[in-house]
C-alpha cells in the first residue's frame, strides 16, 4: 500500500489579503477571488488535503497518519509534523509573530508552536517583507507599538524570486503586497497579530490583534539565524539544502533532464513549484506538473526523474 508517491489534493483558504494568483500560476479551482492560501500538504484539523490516487485514494492525510504508520516508516502516534502551503499575497499580511512549542502547549493547549520557512517563487519588482524588529528589548517594543511607530520599529527586506528565509518562532514577521511563496512550517495555525494596517475586513470590522501575547512570545533584539546552503551538482540536476533545523529539512531541486534519487529519509514531502516531468518507480512513470503536491513514502527508496521541473522537498527532523 505505500509503495506508489500519494499525491495530494490541497484546501484552500479565503484571506483578506488573497487574490486570483492561485488560480492563474498553479490551475488551481480556487473558491473566491482573494483566495490566499493553498495548503498543499497538510494533516491539520483546520483544512487537511485528501489523497487522490492508490489504495488511499478519498482519504484525509490526518486518517491515513493515524491509521497506515507504514506509509509513513515511522512512529505516528503524534501529531503529522509538517504543513506546506503556497500563498499569494496581493496586498499586505498582517505583522505577526507565531509562538514556541512551550507557550503552545502551555497557553493555546496545542501540540505544537510554528517555526516555517519561506522559498520566494516570485514577486513584483521591489517588493518586501517584514523580517524582524528594530527593538532592543520588550520594553522598547511595547512602546514603540503603543506609539505605532511602525516605520521606526519593523525591519524590512527587499525580496527576489529565489530568495529563501527562516523564520523561527519569536520572529516578527509579514509578507508584502506581490509576493508568492512556498512555506514550510510545524503543523500548527497559531498567529498573533501585532499590527493590521487598521485595515477592516467584509463586514466593516477591524481583525483582531493579540498585542499581548506577541510582545510575550517575539525575540529581543532579533537575530538573523545563521544558514550555510549545500549545494550537490549533478550533470541535469542542481540539490540545493536550503536549512536544516530543529524542526524540518528544506531543499530545493532543479532537475533539467535526468536525476536518480536515493531516498535517506522515511518519507519525503515534495511540491513542484515549475516545469512537468515525469517519475519512475520500479517501472511505473507518475506525472508530476507545476501545483502538484506529493508524499514519496517509505517502502520507496529509490526513483528517477525525468524533466525540466522545479520542486521543494522537506522532511521532519523528529517525531
Amino acid at each position: 500500500m505505500s509503495y506508489v508517491p500519494l499525491f495530494l489534493e490541497p484546501a484552500f483558504k479565503d484571506r483578506i489579503w488573497g487574490g486570483t494568483r492561485l488560480r492563474e500560476a498553479f490551475g488551481y479551482d480556487i473558491p473566491a477571488e482573494t483566495t490566499g492560501e493553498c495548503w498543499g500538504i497538510s494533516a491539520h484539523p483546520h483544512g487537511p488535503s485528501k489523497i487522490k490516487n492508490g489504495p488511499l485514494k478519498g482519504q484525509t492525510l490526518d486518517y491515513v497518519w493515524k491509521n497506515h504508520p507504514e506509509v509513513f516508516g515511522s512512529d505516528t502516534h503524534g501529531e503529522f509534523p509538517l504543513l506546506t502551503k503556497i500563498l499569494d499575497a496581493k496586498t499586505d499580511l498582517s505583522v505577526q509573530v507565531h509562538p514556541d512549542d512551550e507557550y503552545a502547549r502551555e497557553k493555546e493547549n496545542q501540540p505544537y508552536g510554528k517555526t516555517e520557512c519561506w522559498y520566494i517563487i516570485d514577486c513584483e519588482e521591489g517588493a518586501e517583507i517584514v523580517y524582524g524588529h528594530h527593538a532592543q528589548s520588550k520594553e522598547d517594543f511595547r512602546s514603540m507599538v503603543e506609539k505605532g511607530q511602525w516605520n521606526k520599529l519593523l525591519r524590512r527586506v527587499k525580496v527576489k524570486p529565489g530568495d529563501f528565509f527562516y523564520v523561527p518562532s519569536g520572529t516578527i514577521h509579514a509578507i508584502g503586497g506581490g509576493i508568492m511563496i512556498l512555506e514550510t512550517q510545524q503543523s500548527s495555525d497559531i498567529t498573533y497579530r501585532v499590527y493590521d494596517y487598521d485595515r477592516k475586513d467584509a463586514s466593516g470590522k477591524t481583525r483582531e490583534l493579540h498585542i499581548d501575547q506577541s510582545i510575550d512570545v517575539a525575540e529581543y533584539p532579533h537575530c538573523d539565524p545563521e544558514l550555510t546552503y549545500k549545494i550537490h551538482q549533478e550533470s541535469e540536476a542542481v540539490f540545493k539544502a536550503l536549512v536544516s533545523e530543529k524542526y524540518f529539512a528544506v531543499h530545493h531541486w532543479d532537475i533539467r533532464g535526468y536525476a536518480e534519487i536515493t531516498k535517506d529519509q522515511p518519507f519525503l514531502l515534495a511540491s513542484v513549484i515549475s516545469g512537468k516531468g515525469s517519475m519512475h518507480i520500479d517501472g511505473e512513470a507518475y506525472q508530476l506538473k507545476k501545483g502538484d503536491h506529493l508524499i514519496i513514502p517509505a517502502g520507496i527508496d529509490a526513483f528517477k526523474l525525468n524533466g525540466n521541473v522545479e520542486m521543494i522537498v522537506s522532511y521532519p527532523q523528529s517525531l
